[in-house]
């Protein structure tokens, strides 16, 4: 990137770099969003790191160092094998029901559409956001407009090209409230259908109502797949996207198949266009545990998708299974409906909170590999964290709570969630525990397809919220309400607060990250002491895979990023 291209406030996140008040990768990841190359912005960070600051860890075992000389050896040394062509990846998943990516609300679905469909941008592994479908953005001195350069010449898989109408047509329909996507919640606040402009084939330009700083990385959330401007609705019924694959069968609740595409617009190492495998099957076996690991032993799927801490415990040492890992902001949300009796009582909220025993449903439901919460949205991965004492199991006084409004012991409600992963432990946990603390749970564990039904409708639930990138990121889909103030859609406890939401948009603004974590301490605290969430645990999540599945690893957010995937039985 030339110097004049270079954002405004580049040269004062390499200052806090040098004073050591931004990390390295904090560095990387807000000069991206600003505009700058993932390259340069590497450099500028080796060239502004602190003398004093930690080398960057080593490369993997099975990496050697650059500087490693070569065996001496008699014959000459064959270059490695490239990526292998061919063959079927068989993931296990449920195959949900699905209609417009808009409103995709669960990350098994958004999975397997990904594969056709694509985003402007990309966060990997890494945390970091590139450019994707997008050639580059840029952004002003004040982060409130921002220009977006597509890439040229990328067609759709029905033959049409890329173009900022379909850019356009797409930020329209996020924006639609009769469409319903959590987008509304996302970048609703900051952005109107009417506050877009083309300015020309290639090229967007986004006029925001308040400076934001993640433009990019909301990009990235997972119901802002790009479709063509012809889309009429439905997904299974017109698949076209961008994507290395093309739907070949779709059966709710059965399977998934996608084959891969001719003409993709990215390039193998063989130079010939990805993916390098021929079909991709998701396969629904269902809600037993036990199903899926048979079927990763006996080879009839060679990976299962967001496995539970049991399905880790049962297969993480079998021979020729290999796990990845990645810490996250992933967490399971006690959540009560703060518009529906008793839970509009905030004391009776607060009862139920007091009434986690954390540490005992942590071991419990995840076998003890997380880190504790805080009833406070944000993880310790979020570079604005801020550190709070985790609250203890306080059953008496909770029942001091309940007493105080006037409620008569034992307080009885119901709580839903679905049979899958740690819901059914932890719902089984919180039953146990609340006991004490004065209230009688009626436990109603559903079949997954028919919690994701009334998620945002049943009074007390257990809800999976899957991790992002930046902490003000699940608080504007979570906890906010639109422009009337209604909550947005993914809002399901119906929590807004005032307060919350302003120090929220001046978060959303702050560089500094020093700054919001100031601001992010009154948002948390404002959670614990009157929010409609108890937060027990944060988890790591495991990518679960045969070992001749290659080029592959733990995403944060669960997604399968397959198009460079392939298989290698050697």
């Amino acid at each position: 990137m030339s110097r004049q291209k270079v954002h405004a406030a580049i040269p004062y996140l390499q200052d806090q770099l040098q004073k050591g008040k931004l990390s390295r990768r904090e560095f990387i990841r807000y000069a991206t969003l600003l505009g700058m190359s993932l390259s340069a912005a590497t450099v500028a960070a080796q060239c502004a790191a602190p003398a004093t600051e930690a080398p960057a860890p080593a490369a993997p075992a099975t990496q050697a160092p650059a500087t490693e000389a070569p065996a001496p050896t008699d014959t000459p040394v064959p270059a490695p094998a490239g990526p292998k062509r061919g063959g079927t990846i068989t993931i296990a998943t449920r195959v949900p029901r699905v209609d417009h990516p808009a409103r995709f609300s669960w990350i098994e679905g958004v999975n397997q559409f990904r594969q056709v469909c694509e985003y402007l941008t990309f966060t990997g592994y890494d945390n970091i956001t590139i450019p994707w479908l997008l050639e580059k953005w840029e952004a002003n001195a004040d982060v409130d407009e921002w220009t977006l350069f597509l890439k040229k010449g990328i067609k759709f898989n029905d033959g049409q090209e890329l173009t900022a109408d379909d850019v356009i047509f797409n930020f329209e329909q996020w924006l639609d409230e009769d469409i319903g996507s959590s987008m509304v919640g996302l970048i609703g606040g900051y952005l109107s259908a009417n506050d877009i402009e083309k300015v020309d084939d290639y090229t967007v330009k986004l006029f925001l109502s308040a400076p934001q700083i993640a433009v990019p990385e909301h990009l990235f959330h997972y119901p802002a797949m790009i479709v063509p401007k012809t889309f009429e609705g439905d997904i299974t019924k017109q698949p076209v996207g961008t994507g290395p694959f093309l739907l070949e069968e779709f059966v709710e609740t059965e399977r998934a198949v996608f084959r891969r595409r001719e003409d993709y617009w990215l390039m193998g190492e063989d130079g010939k266009p990805l993916p390098y495998l021929d079909k991709l099957v998701y396969l629904d076996l269902g809600e037993e545990e036990a199903a899926r690991i048979a079927a990763l032993q006996s080879g009839q799927v060679d990976n299962i998708f967001n496995p539970s801490a049991e399905i880790w415990q049962a297969v993480k040492d079998l021979p020729g299974i290999k796990v990845y890992s990645a810490p996250t902001a992933q967490t399971f949300v006690i959540r009560m409906r703060a518009d529906q009796e008793p839970w509009s009582d905030n004391r009776v909220r607060q009862a139920l909170k007091k009434c986690i025993d954390r540490q005992k449903m942590l071991d419990l439901a995840w076998f003890g590999e997380g880190v504790l919460g805080h009833d406070s949205h944000v993880a310790p991965v979020h570079p604005e964290y801020c550190e709070k004492e985790i609250p203890a199991y306080d059953p008496e006084g909770a029942k001091q709570l309940l007493e105080e409004a006037g409620l008569t012991l034992p307080v009885e409600v119901e709580l839903s969630t679905q049979e899958a992963r740690a819901e059914p432990a932890m719902a089984q946990a919180l039953k146990e525990s609340a006991v004490a603390g004065g209230f009688d749970i009626k436990l109603n564990i559903l079949p997954s397809a028919q919690y994701w039904d009334v998620w945002t409708e049943v009074p007390l639930g257990i809800t999976i919220w899957a991790h992002r990138p930046l902490g003000t990121m699940v608080l504007a889909l979570a906890y906010t309400a639109d422009a009337d103030g209604k909550p947005v859609p993914w809002n399901e406890s119906y929590w807004v607060d005032d307060e919350f939401s302003t120090l929220l948009k001046e978060a959303e603004r702050t560089l500094d990250v020093d700054e919001r974590r100031q601001i992010m301490c009154k948002l948390e605290d404002i959670q614990q002491e009157r929010g409609s969430v108890g937060i027990a645990f944060w988890t790591s999540v495991w990518y679960i895979a045969h070992e001749k599945i290659k080029n592959v690893d733990a995403h944060p957010t669960n997604y399968d990023i397959l198009y460079e995937a392939y298989i290698d039985e050697a």
